[in-house]
């Protein structure tokens, strides 16, 4: 019989459902994407000339001298280079825009204590809110000057950022829509954002959101130090978790638009504008590990008990970032949904607990706790207790066990962080509805067994207990 051989005649891309467009696969990889063959120069960056006149730009995002694991950086040939703007000018500041969260700002508050925030209202259909003028800043540690820290916006938008352009100096953004698909136009090429994705805009790289879906919103997670990473995933081996493979980034996508742009750039928590007369997406080819992402957070593989207990909620994270402190995160996303609880004799609901972390977590879709609604935001700072009430203990203490499927078509995402955030103004007294945690009140069940105690301890040889009661 005579053999064939078959070859593949191009390298895999990704086409999800629904997504009009395609991607390239993987997380830290040396990515290369051409919308126009032969425009990528081979065995060089910088030739002496490029192909179509095209221009070589480069980007970092790390220091040059960084450990070669750590070093990032890409090549954009492009019909412009981003030099050719007009002078910046500075714009005003937002009043629900916070990135100072020192405690010696007047505009951000310490909160003790359990804060649940409601959705943030959707513009009204008589204003036009763009994704950058519907950024409210909720909470936040540090600040950008310093290069370490971090900062959680809501975003609530109705219109199509049109002509203009966005570009973040102070931090990698990672934007989780709840509500409303975005059609994210990067520099290196278009991804579609649905509720249950997330994508990550690393710092120094401009965007553009339009809204085909109508009205938006949805959680932004901002980190001003380091960039996002996989965490190790130690002795649960090479795969598990986030996988890799199933993050994606775009493929290279120009246009030829010399009409009037504006680029809106942050840096130092303060907003200034360019103007230009041409499009800043004008990048024909690109290679490198710089790149912005995207991820399905149904894609996630979790990893739990199948015995008995708990493993603590680092088992979800998706993506960590370091702090300056060997070994300590700066902030880590996590996600819940569907999956298996199986755990034998064991208390199954989240344990009674006070962690060195700040818990963010934000519903995306289905049905939790009836104090999470859909699009807002749960939060306990650092050692606060927190856990189940009391009719919850009860039931979960008496049930019979059995293998059931948990979070069922629901959907979370979650931010913990070791750092002490502070509150902004807008959380506080513009978001909408802001609720405290009730105190709660627990039986002492203990002392319901007094008499059976004391007998056990009268027969082992110990004194017994007595109440104190006034």
């Amino acid at each position: 019989m005579q053999s064939h051989t078959y070859s593949a005649s191009a390298s895999f891309v990704s086409s999800p459902s629904g997504d009009p467009y395609k991607y390239q696969v993987g997380f830290g990889n040396r990515f290369a994407s051409e919308a126009i063959p032969g425009t990528l120069p081979q065995g060089q960056n910088q030739p002496q000339k490029n192909k179509y006149g095209l221009y070589m730009e480069g980007m970092t995002g790390s220091p040059f001298v960084a450990p070669r694991p750590q070093n990032l950086h890409a090549f954009l040939y492009r019909i412009r280079p981003s030099l050719d703007h007009k002078k910046f000018v500075r714009l005003p500041d937002s009043p629900d825009m916070e990135s100072n969260f020192l405690p010696i700002n007047p505009k951000v508050h310490i909160s003790p204590t359990q804060l649940s925030l409601g959705p943030p209202p959707l513009p009204l259909s008589s204003v036009e809110v763009d994704f950058i003028a519907g950024l409210k800043t909720i909470a936040g540690n540090g600040e950008p000057t310093a290069r370490e820290g971090l900062a959680l916006h809501f975003y609530a938008a109705n219109a199509d950022m049109k002509n203009k352009a966005f570009c973040n100096s102070d931090g990698d953004m990672l934007v989780a829509p709840q509500q409303g698909r975005l059609d994210v136009q990067t520099e290196f090429g278009r991804m579609m954002v649905r509720p249950g994705e997330f994508i990550v805009i690393q710092k120094g790289m401009k965007f553009k959101v339009s809204l085909p879906d109508g009205p938006s919103r949805g959680y932004v997670q901002e980190i001003f130090g380091s960039h996002f990473e996989l965490p190790d995933l130690g002795p649960i081996g090479g795969h598990g978790m986030a996988n890799p493979r199933d993050f994606e980034v775009p493929l290279a996508s120009f246009e030829i638009d010399e009409t009037n742009w504006e680029v809106v750039y942050k840096i130092g928590g303060q907003l200034f504008s360019a103007a230009q007369d041409h499009t800043p997406f004008d990048v024909v080819a690109w290679q490198g590990n710089y790149v912005p992402y995207k991820y399905a957070m149904e894609k996630f593989i979790f990893v739990g008990s199948l015995s008995k207990d708990h493993i603590d909620p680092s088992v979800f994270t998706v993506l960590t970032s370091k702090s300056k402190a060997t070994g300590i995160p700066l902030v880590e996303v996590l996600t819940l949904s569907e999956r298996w609880d199986v755990a034998s004799d064991t208390f199954r609901p989240p344990y009674y607990h006070r962690n060195n972390a700040t818990e963010i977590a934000g519903l995306i879709y289905g049905e939790w706790v009836p104090s999470f609604v859909r699009g807002g935001i749960g939060l306990q700072t650092v050692f606060c207790p927190h856990g189940p009430p009391s009719e919850v203990h009860k039931g979960a203490s008496t049930m019979e066990l059995k293998p059931e499927r948990v979070f069922k078509d629901t959907l979370l995402i979650a931010f913990e962080t070791p750092m002490i955030l502070t509150m902004t103004d807008y959380a506080f007294n513009r978001a909408g509805k802001v609720t405290e945690s009730e105190p709660l009140s627990f039986p002492p069940d203990f002392i319901a067994h007094l008499d059976e105690i004391n007998a056990d301890l009268k027969a082992a040889g110990y004194d017994e207990l007595k109440k104190k009661s006034g």
